[in-house]
């Protein structure tokens, strides 16, 4: 799978699911519900314990598998290597933007200043995670594409119900959810979780 297909799939799905578990198998309850809900392209993050297991179980599904929270170049093979077609960091991290370069997976790292844009898109990054999204609003967005007109940015952190279109009509490309869904796993199990994905699903239908 090219690199461009994995964006166009991104960008066709609007909604990454960032799946964050205590363990392994509520990782794993959380993206099944998730795909079945809806939301077909999932970021499983790398501070969840057992990972590995994560990746395995999910190959079975037809998500669009990608690895969130890496630190690290080394972090970034092990998730390519167990089937990640994208690779998300919390921050830019030129060793893992050249490790993905290699493979030819598309690597999202979290920008906040200009600078650090300016440096992931000459590092071949192109679209950039806007982490915590809480500490800006969706104005952002147009104000970053003034000078940089070229920056696709994904916004993750604080999204919700409330807000998703506004940021989808901002410009964003997609947008990553997570929080929501654990106090959803946490409060009615696994088919609350569903009922939610279907929720975001139907809201920017």
């Amino acid at each position: 799978m090219s690199k461009y297909v994995v964006h166009a799939q991104i960008e066709k799905s609007k909604v990454v699911a960032v799946i964050r578990g205590r363990d392994a198998e509520e990782a794993i309850q959380l993206s099944k519900a998730a795909v079945d809900g809806g939301i077909h392209v999932i970021e499983l993050t790398y501070t969840t314990p057992g990972i590995q297991k994560v990746f395995e179980e999910l190959q079975q599904t037809d998500a669009l598998l990608g690895a969130g929270s890496v630190l690290d170049a080394e972090t970034a093979r092990h998730a390519i290597l167990a089937g990640a077609k994208f690779v998300v960091s919390p921050h830019f991290n030129a060793d893992t933007a050249r490790i993905c370069n290699r493979y030819g997976i598309p690597y999202f790292p979290g920008c906040m200043t200009i600078r650090e844009m300016v440096e992931a898109l000459e590092a071949g990054c192109d679209v950039l995670k806007l982490f915590p999204a809480n500490n800006f609003t969706p104005s952002f967005i147009g104000s970053v594409n003034g000078p940089l007109p070229q920056v696709s940015i994904m916004p993750t952190g604080g999204i919700n119900l409330d807000n998703i279109n506004e940021w989808l009509a901002a410009g964003a490309v997609a947008v990553g959810i997570g929080s929501d869904l654990n106090k959803a796993f946490k409060s009615g199990g696994y088919d609350a979780v569903v009922e939610l994905a279907r929720q975001y699903m139907n809201k920017i239908s």
